[in-house]
């Protein structure tokens, strides 16, 4: 390993501890505790009508010409989040934090389905439109809009780490893990598959937000459903050992010496630390990713349209992240003495859980054209979002929109001939320093998405 390679990992170790460390825990569950509350558990008693307004939204996808549909929003808010951190991210998770991390990202999720609805509904609220009509909206925009124009400076640093962060989560990880798959898969040479995948994200997001909206909102739904389809063929195969995979989740989420992944122990801190933060690398609620698509939307309610952010968490952690947590433990892949060292990455961990289950490797091979598919997805939702945070520093700039392009196309290629575990980090980092003045600014807005949101239905005998 190189000086510089070597520097740059004892900065990012530095950041990533501050960045993930215990007041970072506090603020992202405190303020979905917060928002909850505020709300009075709007995650529990505005369900049912998320659900059908995902089943209306199924029927009529129009839009307004200029802008996205919901359901195209949707789409690419879900494409932002479901990636390589539903399948690699939570198999990291395991081994690292051991069974007890799922609990904990369950939790944050519950959680995170408040705080996501309330990000969207600010984002909605506060949107702003350009010169063209066009929709634009993000965190940096309810900060400024909610918080006053003395706290631009907190919009701006969620918009530079926004901006950095779209090149890790949204980018590295991603086609870093793309390439790992393709080479599986098809044998080819992570150089190559990064040339096809820099060709193909230009060919996408060069036609803009629709473009990437009307993607996003066919590919999404239908591996959704191949990745769920396959995942519960695999747990019932494995059937007579579900019970002893929830056990094992509960006793490791509150043991602080639960044993587990060969000849390792896991601490409660580990799987505090892991299960959280890789919830939130997942369903990427308090990251403030998603106000970018649905603040783009062409959608009139914000009340409305922060429905949609409590289905994109359900779908993301308590269904697709599931499904992946059981495979993993089902296969017994976390009892290798040598643990994550066994696999090239966490998604080949992730692989060959679903390979030991399902016959002729066939599961494999389905994991890897999900992993491909999701990968992709993100990174096409990814540039929107850090296209987006770098035209709010910089400004409206047919140079600033084609240099920040031409530079995250590049970023596919090096994203996929580069090597695993430091991107993995690097990724973690960017999230986490994200997600800081994002939540800073939902907790006193709090009080405004309270407001805006649906009252409990009266009681039956009273006005």
């Amino acid at each position: 390993m190189s000086a510089l390679s070597e520097f740059a990992e004892r900065i990012n170790t530095a950041l990533n501890a501050f960045a993930w460390g215990k007041g970072m825990l506090v603020l992202l569950t405190g303020c979905g505790v917060w928002i909850t509350l505020r709300t009075r558990f709007i995650q529990l008693r505005a369900f049912p009508a998320a659900l059908r307004l995902c089943r209306d939204a199924l029927v009529s996808r129009r839009d307004d010409g200029k802008n996205l549909s919901s359901f195209q929003a949707f789409s690419t808010a879900l494409a932002g989040s479901v990636g390589t951190g539903n399948i690699a991210g939570v198999t990291l998770a395991l081994f690292t934090g051991g069974p007890g991390a799922v609990f904990w990202m369950w939790l944050s999720a519950f959680f995170g389905m408040a705080t996501k609805y309330a990000e969207i509904a600010l984002s909605v609220k506060y949107r702003v439109r350009d010169g063209s009509g066009r929709y634009r909206g993000g965190a940096m925009y309810y900060i400024v809009g909610g918080l006053g124009g003395a706290w631009r400076w907190l919009a701006e640093a969620f918009a530079l780490f926004g901006g950095l962060a779209c090149f890790g989560i949204g980018n590295i990880a991603q086609s870093c893990e793309i390439a790992a798959a393709a080479k599986e898969l098809l044998g080819w040479r992570p150089a190559l598959t990064g040339a096809i995948l820099a060709a193909l994200t230009a060919l996408v997001i060069l036609g803009g937000a629709r473009r990437v909206g009307r993607i996003t909102a066919r590919v999404v739904p239908f591996m959704g459903l191949l990745y769920l389809l396959t995942g519960l063929a695999v747990i019932a195969l494995r059937a007579s050992l579900v019970p002893a995979a929830f056990a094992a989740i509960f006793r490791g989420a509150f043991s602080p010496t639960a044993a587990g992944g060969g000849i390792a122990g896991y601490g409660l801190r580990e799987a505090v630390r892991h299960g959280v933060s890789r919830g939130v690398f997942s369903n990427e609620a308090g990251l403030g990713s998603a106000p970018f698509a649905h603040g783009a939307s062409a959608a009139a309610s914000p009340a409305k349209e922060g429905l949609w952010g409590i289905l994109e968490v359900f779908a993301d952690t308590f269904v697709i992240c599931t499904v992946t947590a059981l495979t993993v433990l089902l296969s017994g892949v976390l009892d290798l003495p040598s643990g994550l060292d066994a696999f090239p990455s966490p998604g080949a961990a992730a692989v060959a859980a679903f390979d030991s289950i399902l016959p002729g490797g066939a599961g494999g091979v389905i994991l890897r054209v999900c992993l491909l598919f999701f990968a992709f997805s993100t990174i096409l939702s990814w540039s929107l979002y850090g296209e987006a945070c770098w035209r709010f520093l910089l400004g409206e700039s047919a140079f600033v929109k084609g240099l920040f392009r031409a530079l995250f196309i590049a970023v596919c290629f090096l994203g996929a001939i580069g090597s695993g575990s430091f991107l993995w980090t690097l990724s973690d980092t960017l999230n986490g320093l994200m997600a800081i003045p994002n939540l800073v600014a939902l907790i006193p807005l709090s009080g405004e998405v309270a407001r805006l949101c649906p009252s409990p239905s009266p009681k039956k005998g009273t006005a």
